[in-house]
């Protein structure tokens, strides 16, 4: 593996496992990259469709998410459960692409983009956020978006997308109350990537427009998580570690 390496995220205890689900995907492949590259880990197994980098597992899926999770579960026996990297996301798929306008809402459309966005991260808090370690730092990290901000939302459109991030983010500020309670000194949090040089944000991209190559946006994120502490469980986070309004 090539590339430049995270920093050595020394606010985890060494020696644990860290999983990253959508390990084939531009963000997920350089986070598990660079989470390997720090030296801190004893292992990264990453979770993809087609199980090339690690365990195969099917975000619509529930049964393979739990399957996935027994397999962490056993792993965890030997190396503690450290971080859980959700790089999993949806923002167009063939013809399914953001509305611009409230007529072209469709519900067969809001519920694929639903399944993906918000459905699936909430199964992978169910069967994961009870493999985190009884003690130390620990963290589950999704991938939200900006545009999922109710406060700062001053374009509308993207319905679909906008409310499923929403979605998200309220999934993850009530899963970190319950986390706390078991775990306090674990965190869940939501993160914005900003938008990275990838096959779903190229249609995207506009003049003027902060784009990030894949190993930065990694690079920022890995280091948000590592300045964050327990205190922060259930905030909502940019790239560059600033936090974003709900």
């Amino acid at each position: 593996m090539t590339g430049p390496a995270a920093q050595d995220l020394s606010s985890f205890p060494p020696g644990g496992l860290a999983v990253v689900a959508g390990s084939t995907g531009a963000v997920g492949a350089e986070i598990a990259r660079q989470i390997e590259a720090s030296g801190r880990f004893a292992r990264v197994i990453g979770l993809s469709r087609s199980g090339t980098s690690g365990l195969p597992f099917d975000l619509t899926d529930e049964s393979s998410i739990a399957a996935a999770a027994l397999a962490i579960g056993e792993a965890s026996k030997t190396a503690p459960l450290r971080l859980v990297f959700d790089a999993t996301g949806m923002l167009h798929e063939g013809a399914l692409q953001p509305e611009k306008s409230w007529r072209q809402i469709d519900p067969a459309a809001m519920a694929r983009v639903f399944a993906i966005n918000t459905i699936g991260p909430a199964l992978l808090m169910k069967h994961f956020l009870p493999l985190l370690a009884g003690e130390g730092k620990a963290v589950f990290a999704t991938l939200s978006a900006r545009v999922g901000s109710i406060g700062d939302n001053n374009l509308g459109g993207w319905y679909s997308y906008r409310a499923a991030k929403a979605a998200l983010n309220q999934l993850v500020r009530s899963a970190s109350i319950e986390l706390a309670r078991k775990r306090p000194e674990s965190l869940c949090i939501a993160l914005h990537p900003g938008t990275v040089e990838s096959r779903l944000s190229e249609p995207f991209a506009r003049s003027g427009l902060t784009v990030r190559p894949p190993q930065e946006a990694a690079r920022l994120l890995l280091q948000t998580i590592d300045d964050l502490g327990a205190a922060q469980t259930g905030s909502f986070h940019d790239a560059e570690g600033k936090e974003i309004v709900w």
